[in-house]
């Protein structure tokens, strides 16, 4: 289906999580379901339901090929292959997992860790939980004057010291994407390793890591229209190869004895336990969703609703912007004389959804002076209705506190 097709029918039927007329604008915490994801998990759950990578009957055989059919899809949706594709419960997990297997093995006493000013608390409290137990050092990139990951400073910053690169490759809270082949090659020029959080990349931009040439790739399903509880950790396959074990159980093992245990090559080394088979199976259908609509034609929607909102808002001398004019699909803003969450509850009664608060990203509200802002998140099922209500309530807002 189209960007156009989509916007011309009734939303309700396609996502209804929007019916009754609400106005979600909170798509960068979490997006809404189409049907087509919904109906490939209550299939995947109720009539197709069976074991994977065990059973010996037809119905196991059949739900292993479409897990890893699955696996195939995401590994095609952002340029991987199908072997450099670990499922985790997210993006935080699969973070955690690059931190506690390669960074446990890879990283001493002495070594560095780039992050920046802007990252959430999922890239940043991994490593410092492996700092203290490595002495791993951190160093936090500054930003631009309009929210972007100063590459510059980052150059200027960087040294054979370090060992690993770690940044989200689009703000969840100002919506400024990270020029992240440059980030490549600063990270390749002084030999460390350059991880992307792609959580709020993966639903707006085209994704391809052999030409950003990351190291590791990192996403969440929920945010990509697809369940909750599965998320992508992509690494290059030598990468994985040579990365120890996080959990142990199993699916991940070669050979078990009492006298020593082999493990299985990635990604099932990765996977322990019974997988989350019914999320994959969602995720793959809503791969299959968004790439029937086009990344381009998602991501230009967006665009423009982010430029028709920022110029609204512009307009209003006690509205504080934050972030590029260029934001991919987030505006991050401040009422003057209005706390994000009072903002936030009078526009639920207007029947908006916006997020409100710190966003788990509390050093960059310490860096732009706030302790929270009022966030509006645009999907590919937002329209201009959404853009005018969230103005309404603005307006209602700024008339109850005078």
């Amino acid at each position: 289906m189209s960007m156009a097709a989509l916007l011309e029918t009734n939303r309700k039927v396609l996502f209804p999580g929007l019916a009754g007329g609400w106005h979600y604008l909170d798509t960068a915490a979490t997006a809404q379901k189409p049907q087509a994801v919904i109906d490939a998990t209550v299939a995947a759950m109720g009539r197709d339901y069976a074991t994977v990578h065990r059973g010996v009957y037809a119905r196991s055989a059949e739900m292993t090929l479409a897990f890893e059919a699955a696996r195939r899809k995401v590994a095609g949706f952002i340029g991987g292959r199908e072997e450099e594709v670990v499922f985790t419960r997210g993006a935080t997990e699969a973070i955690n997992l690059v931190a506690q297997t390669w960074g446990q093995a890879n990283l001493k006493a002495g070594d560095r860790i780039l992050l920046s000013l802007l990252e959430h608390h999922s890239n940043i409290v991994p490593w410092q939980l492996l700092a203290e137990r490595t002495g791993v050092a951190i160093d936090v990139c500054p930003l631009t004057s309009d929210g972007r990951i100063d590459l510059d400073a980052a150059e200027a910053m960087l040294t054979p010291a370090h060992r690993l690169v770690a940044l989200a490759h689009v703000s969840n809270v100002l919506g400024s994407t990270l020029d992240a082949s440059r980030a490549a090659r600063l990270a390749h020029g002084v030999g460390a390793k350059l991880l992307l959080d792609g959580c709020q990349a993966v639903p707006r931009l085209a994704i391809d890591v052999a030409a950003l040439d990351c190291d590791f790739y990192a996403f969440s399903a929920h945010k990509l229209y697809g369940p909750t509880g599965i998320g992508v950790l992509w690494a290059r396959a030598e990468i994985l190869a040579d990365m120890p074990p996080w959990q142990g159980g199993g699916a991940m093992i070669d050979r078990v004895s009492f006298a020593g245990t082999t493990f299985a090559p990635p990604p099932p080394r990765f996977e322990a336990g019974t997988p989350a088979i019914v999320e994959a199976i969602g995720l793959g259908a809503a791969v299959d969703y968004v790439a029937g609509i086009g990344l381009g034609a998602i991501h230009a929607h967006e665009t423009a609703l982010v430029r028709t909102l920022r110029d609204e808002l512009r307009r209003m001398n006690d509205i504080t912007l934050f972030g590029p004019e260029d934001s991919a699909g987030i505006v991050s803003f401040a009422l003057e004389g209005v706390h994000p969450h009072d903002l936030g509850t009078i526009l639920d009664e207007e029947g908006v959804a916006i997020r409100a608060g710190h966003h788990c990203a509390q050093p960059l509200m310490e860096h732009l002076g706030v302790p929270a802002t009022a966030r509006a998140s645009f999907g590919l099922y937002s329209d201009e209705d959404d853009v005018t209500a969230l103005l309404r309530g603005i307006d209602r807002t700024r008339r109850i506190f005078g």
